[in-house]
């Protein structure tokens, strides 16, 4: 069944959701206290857990995904939110015990004898995430992994521009795990605005970056550590010798997956001035080629609501009215009865245009031109960070020059978005993309405390500190100084 909007919360659902968040926050306070460090073997069990829950539930993925999207592919929900999250958890599953081990540092004998110290990563507590409507169980249940691997426990708060999915993500999570341990909350924006306001442990939020300040800005009232997973227009730089095929089906096929509903989707592609007519006969053959009729096939996931598919089709309109060349690529119509629409590019947009100045979320792809790619580096170093960059480039030495020139949370080279695909990789934006990391090893460093520890050996001068500052600490002193 497709759905036009989110279901609306009424005040009484938000303010029963309200109370039972801060039921389960105390509950599993207390019970961290309890069990403030688990071993190895209950925190694999805890991922073993996990993954057994997704492949349970794998249909049944399908199913709320097509009734929130109105159209998602299978393969799509089986790569991204089922896939996806296994192998998070078999990743970090293999490497716990690793990850778990004190890491040593240095001390001077001469001063510190036998004495050791080492950085102990410790579980922080109770974790709350905040996770989006696009990857809604990915983005839930990916980090999640991190968050267990790191011994803490969590209360997951998804989107309610979802229904079907966080229904299904609370009835998952409620079978699987006692909820002192792992626990969803469902609601609308009231909860939204009392969850990050809790003494949490840390907090994690995905989403928007103006959503991302006002939760900074809740957080801070009890100085809550934070990790944020922002946005940003996200740019693909295609170097002269890298018109082709591969750069630009790439570009393409990074676009329309969920439809351009991904946070590190490429926002807008740079490309030669003296190549922008080959770059789009490439992009209009390809997409005849290779996705002919994909707005109306059941490859091209719905967009959201019909508040966010009239936004997508009004980027179009102004910059057709403004003059801007708009190319559609396939012949398809946008239909708004399951909210699919089909690729389009702009050429050289204005700046004025909100296409330009909004992160696009949906199937449009704006191409810049350029004389010399140091215009392209000056226009992304002039604006926020993003949270993906990517160079397409024949050379390595050259797609590396722009890496080394520019700033973003992540990058590829010579492909699109596959920073956020590996568990083993750290992925998160930088400024106005956001702040922290998650997955692998990161992610667990994320979610622990890295306390440093000291244990005190034979010999050394530590109580040369303590007063009365006599001899000793003079001797010490002028072993330094020559004194």
């Amino acid at each position: 069944m497709a759905i036009t909007e989110p279901r609306t919360q009424t005040a009484g659902e938000d303010q029963g959701a309200i109370e039972e968040l801060h039921e389960v926050f105390t509950a599993q306070k207390a019970a961290f206290l309890k069990d403030t460090y688990p071993s190895v073997a209950e925190r694999r069990s805890r991922l073993e857990a996990l993954t057994g829950m997704v492949v349970t539930h794998r249909d049944r993925i399908h199913e709320a995904l097509r009734e929130d999207f109105a159209v998602h592919p299978d393969a799509l929900s089986d790569m991204v939110e089922v896939l996806t999250v296994m192998g998070r958890a078999a990743f970090a599953h293999q490497h716990l015990e690793e990850w778990m081990q004190p890491e040593s540092r240095e001390t001077d004998p001469n001063f510190y004898g036998t004495t050791r110290a080492a950085i102990v990563q410790q579980p922080k507590g109770v974790v709350g995430n905040m996770s989006p409507w696009n990857f809604p169980f990915d983005l839930s249940l990916g980090p999640l992994v991190d968050i267990l691997a790191a011994g803490n426990r969590a209360i997951l708060k998804p989107s309610e521009y979802t229904p079907a999915c966080a229904e299904l993500l609370r009835e998952m999570v409620s079978a699987t795990y006692d909820r002192d341990l792992v626990a969803v909350v469902t609601g609308g924006l009231e909860l939204a605005k009392v969850f990050p306001t809790l003494r949490w442990d840390h907090l994690l939020y995905t989403g928007n970056t103006e959503v991302g300040r006002l939760i900074a800005k809740a957080a801070a009232e009890n100085l809550t550590p934070l990790t944020l997973e922002l946005g940003g227009k996200s740019p693909a730089f295609v170097l002269d010798d890298a018109v082709d095929d591969l750069a630009v089906g790439n570009i393409l096929g990074t676009k329309m997956i969920k439809n351009g509903q991904m946070c590190i989707a490429p926002d807008f592609a740079f490309v030669p001035r003296g190549r922008l007519d080959e770059f789009v006969e490439i992009a209009q053959r390809l997409y005849h080629e290779r996705t002919p009729e994909y707005a109306a096939s059941e490859d091209c996931t719905g967009i959201i609501s019909e508040r966010h598919f009239e936004r997508v089709r009004g980027l179009l309109d102004e910059a057709r009215n403004g003059g801007a060349r708009v190319v559609d690529l396939g012949s398809e119509r946008a239909d708004p009865a399951t909210r699919r629409m089909p690729m389009a590019l702009i050429i050289d947009p204005d700046e004025s245009l909100r296409v330009m100045r909004e992160e696009i979320f949906g199937p449009i792809l704006p191409v810049k031109t350029y004389d010399d790619v140091e215009e392209a580096i000056e226009y992304v170093n002039s604006r926020e960070r993003p949270l993906g960059l990517y160079v397409f480039s024949a050379h390595e030495s050259a797609a590396q020059d722009v890496l080394d020139r520019t700033v973003s949370g992540g990058a590829a080279v010579n492909a699109c978005a596959a920073q956020g695909a590996l568990p083993s990789l750290g992925f998160g934006g930088v400024g106005h993309s956001g702040s922290g990391r998650h997955h692998g090893i990161d992610g667990f460093r994320e979610f622990s405390n890295p306390r440093g520890v000291v244990f005190r050996g034979e010999g050394g001068m530590l109580d040369a500190f303590l007063p009365p500052y006599g001899p000793e600490t003079q001797a010490l002193i002028g072993s330094i100084f020559g004194g």
